[in-house]
Parts: C-alpha cells; structure tokens; sequence
C-alpha cells in the first residue's frame, strides 16, 4: 500500500470537558479542532468543515467516555450523512489486554496506550493528564497490563474550593516556587507537585514490576504543566497532546486487517 492509499480518518475523541476532532492519515495528524462542551451548537460545522478538506476514501471514528457528547457528535455526523465507527462498539480495542473485562476500561485510555507503543515498540508508561488523570503501562509485548485513575488537576483546583469555606478557585500554572508563600501559591504547588508525584511514583512501581525502566509519555490538556520540558526531564521522554487522536485512527486501520 502507498502513502496515498492509505485512508483517512476524522478521529474523535470524546472527553469529560470537550470533543477533539483530528484529520489522520496514516502517522500524520494534518489538522486538530478542539471544542469544549459548551460549544456544541458549534460541533456541526466544525465536522462538516473537517469532512469536506479530507480527500475521499476516508471514515469517522471515535473514542467516547461521554454518551451524551457521544449522541451530539453523532447527530452532526449525521449532517455529512456519516456514520461513526465507535471503539468497542464497531470497531475492536487496539490493543491486546490483560485485564479481566477489557470493554469496562476507557477506550480513550487503550487508543492513547496504542498510539505510545505504535511509535515507540517497548515497554512504555501512558499518564493522560485531562479531566481525571490516568496512568497506564504497557509491556514490551504491547499489552495493556493496566494502571490508576485519579483527580485531575483542574478537579482537584474545584474540589478545595468547592468543599472548603475559605479556599479560593484558582487557575493552575507552572509553579515557579517551592514554598507556597500564600493560599494560592500553595494550592497551585500542592497540585501539581503532587500531579508530579504520582507519576514518579506509580512509574517507579511500574518498572519494579516490568524489571526495567519504561518510556514514559504523557498527553491530556495539563500535560504541559507537569512537564513543561520533556527534553530536560529525567523521567518523562515526550509530551505527545494528541495521543488519542493517533490512537482511534490505528483502532480503524487494525479493523481493516481483520
């Protein structure tokens, strides 16, 4: 098959806060629209727009952690009278697991861990850092073996302020400091120092079970606030955003070879 035989794909990735759209050919993400799920009476054209510069031969696919923004995209699919291939519904996981119901994990997670071992062919560690955070690993034989779900930062930045009397709502940014020297100092370092944290430790723990170090790569919106430079960092190899994207794209082609 050559490059321009490949098919592509208008890849969706339906989240808690917003519905990404990419236009994927093979390796390539040639174009990415994000829109918050406020913005629905937008998600209509948005697609249209996508759709109508793909070339043909091409398909809609998506990953979904939300049925309702689901059902949205569904019905602006509709306006290019497409339908889409949902993983784990129409389209199988991408990748081999080792869990004991593998259609109960998040698709988003599974595209995002196949998209990592796709280009890096080893044992790897995926942190998703969105509305809730994920951190996954993945053996050297491509296989899901699992991982932890915990707050995310911008949930954990509502949570204090929401069930506490006096703490502020604040915005999260790359802490600058190490002793907070005001409320919002040390809520901002607190919650992503700890972000930090648990991603060293859980790929620490991680790699004492594997027996070697893995790749670590992280994506989601707050990526870029837990590591800011991956190419001065000693634990974490590459910030890739659209991981997930890559990832419902190989989870249509792979449906291809079956």
């Amino acid at each position: 098959m050559t490059p321009e035989d490949i098919p592509h794909v208008l890849a969706c990735d339906v989240g808690n806060t917003a519905i990404r759209l990419a236009h994927v050919q093979g390796k390539e993400v040639l174009a990415v629209r994000r829109l918050g799920l406020d913005e629905l009476s937008r998600l209509g054209a948005a697609v249209a727009e996508l759709w109508r510069e793909m070339p043909s031969q091409k398909k809609l696919a998506a990953a979904s952690v939300n049925p309702a923004a689901l059902s949205a995209l569904e019905a602006a699919a509709g306006g290019v009278g497409q339908d889409i291939l949902v993983v784990g519904r129409d389209l199988p996981l991408p990748m081999e697991t080792d869990l004991p119901h593998p259609e109960q994990a998040g698709t988003d997670r599974l595209c995002a861990a196949a998209a990592a071992f796709d280009q890096l062919g080893v044992a790897c560690v995926v942190a998703d850092f969105g509305t809730a955070v994920t951190i996954d690993c993945v053996s050297e034989e491509g296989v899901f073996l699992g991982g932890v779900i915990l707050p995310g930062i911008g949930m954990g930045a509502e949570a204090l302020h929401d069930r506490t009397a006096q703490l502020p709502q604040v915005e999260p940014v790359d802490p600058d400091w190490v002793f907070g020297r005001d409320t919002r100092q040390a809520i901002i370092g607190g919650l992503i120092r700890g972000a930090r944290g648990a991603l060293r430790e859980m790929v620490e723990v991680y790699a004492t079970q594997l027996g070697h170090w893995p790749l670590v790569v992280l994506t989601g919106g707050d990526a870029a606030l837990v590591c800011p430079e991956p190419s001065r960092s000693e634990l974490v190899q590459a910030v890739v955003p659209d991981l997930v994207l890559r990832g419902v794209a190989i989870a249509y082609y792979r449906s291809l070879l079956k």
